[in-house]
């Protein structure tokens, strides 16, 4: 079997069990399977357990700040429009200080892959709730239980005209893998969330409970995931928990207006200002 060229032999240094190990593996095998060559790779992340990615394949990597993945990845993808750049991050991460990032990565659509592991809790700083925690949720910042209601992502994808929207889980790597592939494919932008299971911090959103609560949309011959109307019914009927491509639009061209054209090391003004527009 041929090696794959993003292994670097870094150990990753999260707790033994952690879903992000699922998400990396996923990744790794979707770059190898598509030929795509590390040094035309750049793999941005953010801050929290899920920003350590970045160090455990090979690429062009950036670890950014909390929440800026995004911003980042789009200035990436700008001034170098032959990189295949994927921006990774946590549930709080992209959906708590970076949450408008996302939204606005999600209608500029520009061509680049976003994967945000979701654990439903802050485990880097020892389990906090997170913008998808359940209400009820107790942690040592709500010992009493959150009060809020979580974030619902893929109807958030949806609503924002995002073309590309999927959902995997870190206990079934074959499907994982499969919408990696597609959504590094797919021209514009396109956004998966996976199910990541924390083993530390969230004792009750674990792989027990996705497998018994998830519905594959693989199994669902009868469902169009080119329609928006059948995705944002089938997420609101399943409360959100699907895995698969939930929505995929053909027709939608990525924005290439932000892109430095010329060939030169320095971009010219024009091309300035429109990095400068773009993040």
């Amino acid at each position: 079997m041929k090696s794959n060229p993003f292994d670097n032999n870094k150990k990753p240094s999260w707790c033994v069990g952690c879903g992000h190990f699922g998400v990396l593996n996923s990744l790794k095998a979707a770059l190898h399977n598509l030929e795509v060559p590390p040094e035309k790779t750049s793999i941005v992340s953010g801050i929290g357990c899920s920003g350590r990615i970045f160090q455990f394949l090979s690429g062009y990597n950036f670890h950014s700040t909390h929440g800026r993945a995004l911003p980042v990845a789009q200035g990436i993808k700008c001034g170098n429009k032959d990189l295949n750049v994927i921006a990774a991050g946590g549930d709080g991460d992209g959906f708590a200080i970076g949450l408008n990032h996302t939204l606005n990565a999600m209608r500029r659509n520009i061509d680049i892959s976003y994967i945000v592991m979701s654990n439903r809790v802050y485990g880097l700083t020892k389990g906090h709730t997170s913008p998808m925690s359940y209400g009820g949720f107790k942690t040592s910042s709500t010992p009493y239980g959150t009060t809020d209601n979580p974030i619902e992502p893929i109807l958030l994808a949806l609503s924002m005209g995002t073309g590309f929207v999927a959902q995997g889980f870190s206990g079934n790597i074959k499907q994982l893998t499969q919408l990696i592939e597609r959504a590094i494919s797919y021209k514009g932008f396109s956004f998966i969330n996976v199910f990541s299971p924390c083993v530390t911090f969230n004792k009750v959103n674990t792989y027990k409970w996705y497998q018994e609560n998830i519905y594959n949309l693989d199994m669902d011959s009868q469902y169009n995931n080119k329609d928006l109307t059948s995705a944002i019914n089938k997420t609101i009927e399943s409360k959100g928990l699907i895995t698969g491509v939930i929505f995929e639009d053909i027709t939608r061209q990525p924005n290439e207006t932000y892109y430095v054209q010329s060939n030169s090391d320095m971009p010219n003004k024009n091309e300035l200002e429109n990095l400068i527009n773009a993040i």
